[in-house]
């Protein structure tokens, strides 16, 4: 049961509240005086304030002040005549929930206080997480309250202490390297080296180097010897990210080196051996990458001993507002904000938008719209215009097949097309953030513009 201190001079006013929060469920405790409220605030344990701002001597703006001044997440609710509404924008620039103005409507007050407390939830299920993580391992960025977070992190805890290869799987920005994390400081590996490297992001030559070191003089810019990361990882874990892309040739020498725990550094002769944990992701289908001759069967077999598979944003709605509290903490205080929340529209958007970019597309959203928003929370208008006025979903009824038939393929590559036109429109010209926009990696969108002859101006941000 929440308990709500509410403050207020006039005695029938806190009469009328005690009544109707009990009614809700509610335990209510009233003060007729702003150090009455701060006494309260003290000695008992509250999770919301309904104060008036003005009350003789000190009144609610010194309410305020104290109660955000002892738990800066206790959400406060000033209640204003239409004369002072000036001073409670001041009063949300210091901190408070939401204000409302005399008289008000009860509808309004209820889902006023039914968001404040569910804020207060929200902030409070992060702290417990965050304690919760922070015991075991440092990557306090894997968050979530639903059933299927619930269920991925008892996986994590399970499999922490083995010693078999875990592969990774699911769409990107779904949180798979924050997965890799859990389970590496979950494990007793913990105080050894967490090394990582993205099998995508590199010519074959540096993937190779990168990977099993080289000798000085191997190739041509080899002026010393150098450790591999699979090396430096001896003792800890190795996470090899976006494995769906690693070329061929290396596939073979990784597999030597998962198999036996031994390779050779580029232009050496003697094995190294290590201790290491491995763990792979990818956002592709790696079976259907050995049918089309891309991945080795063997290899693929060697890292699919236990599977994880953290949930698109899509299938855990219920996280949003947490993951949105989280993100709003974490710019505000970068950029020296003081935004405090979403309101209850924007939120409602948010929930209702389809994130095909997953929590890195959250993250990206509420950074902006932190830099954009004038007062303390997140309003509709600092949200992307892709979400606020999102495109109709193509639903079985608006497709038709005409009498005559069609050519299917010919008919999805134009729509790809399309979309590949409409990604470079939206970044700018940036490839890579194009790719992003369609849940692509940087080869596989640089290989479609080429199929599709779109010819595009070269980028900084594009260098590989």
């Amino acid at each position: 049961m929440f308990t709500i201190l509410v403050a207020d001079d006039e005695r029938s006013m806190t009469e009328f509240l005690e009544i109707m929060l009990n009614r809700d469920g509610y335990d209510v405790i009233t003060a007729s005086s702003a150090e009455e409220a701060m006494e309260a605030i003290e000695s008992r344990g509250v999770d919301l304030v309904i104060t008036d701002i003005n009350m003789p001597k000190a009144g609610g703006m010194a309410v305020l002040k104290h109660a955000i001044g002892r738990d800066a997440d206790l959400p406060v609710i000033m209640i204003t005549a239409f004369a002072s509404t000036d001073t409670a924008v001041e009063a949300m620039k210091m901190g408070a929930y939401d204000y409302i103005t005399k008289p008000f409507r009860l509808d309004e007050i209820k889902l006023t206080i039914s968001k404040a407390l569910e804020r207060r939830k929200d902030k409070a299920e992060i702290r417990r997480l965050k304690e919760e993580t922070t015991r075991s391992y440092s990557a306090g960025e894997l968050l979530g309250k639903s059933e299927k977070m619930q269920s991925l992190f008892r996986l994590i805890r399970k499999v922490a202490d083995s010693k078999s290869t875990v592969l990774i799987t699911g769409e990107s920005g779904s949180g798979k390297e924050l997965v890799a994390k859990a389970i590496h400081y979950l494990s007793d590996r913990k105080e050894k080296p967490f090394m990582s490297i993205n099998c995508g992001a590199m010519p074959e030559q540096l993937l190779e180097s990168e990977l099993f070191g080289h000798q000085k003089g191997s190739f041509t810019g080899a002026h010393a010897d150098k450790k591999g990361l699979m090396e430096l990882a001896d003792g800890g874990t190795f996470f090899l990210d976006e494995i769906g892309e690693t070329p061929l040739s290396v596939q073979v020498k990784l597999l030597r080196a998962l198999q036996e725990r031994e390779f050779k550094r580029v232009g050496g002769v003697k094995d190294i051996k290590v201790d290491i944990r491995v763990i792979a992701a990818t956002n592709q289908d790696l079976s259907e990458l050995i049918k089309a001759g891309k991945f080795r069967e063997d290899l693929y077999y060697r890292l699919n001993i236990i599977t994880l598979s953290p949930p698109p944003l899509r299938e855990r709605r219920e996280d949003i507002p947490i993951l949105a509290t989280k993100f709003i903490e974490k710019y505000s205080r970068e950029d020296n904000r003081r935004i405090t929340s979403v309101s209850g529209e924007a939120m409602s958007l948010l929930e209702k938008y389809n994130w095909r970019g997953n929590v890195r597309e959250l993250e990206n959203v509420i950074e902006r719209a932190v830099v954009l928003a004038t007062g303390p929370r997140i309003e509709t208008d600092n949200l992307p215009d892709y979400i606020r006025n999102p495109p109709a979903q193509i639903t079985a009824g608006a497709i038709e097949v005409p009498d005559d038939g069609l050519d299917l393929e010919a008919k999805l590559e134009g729509m790809e097309k399309e979309y590949l036109l409409k990604a470079l429109e939206k970044s700018g010209g940036r490839k890579k953030e194009a790719a992003r926009l369609v849940n692509l990696t940087f080869r596989s969108f640089r290989y479609k513009l080429s199929k599709y002859g779109i010819k595009t101006d070269d980028k900084g941000d594009d260098a590989e």
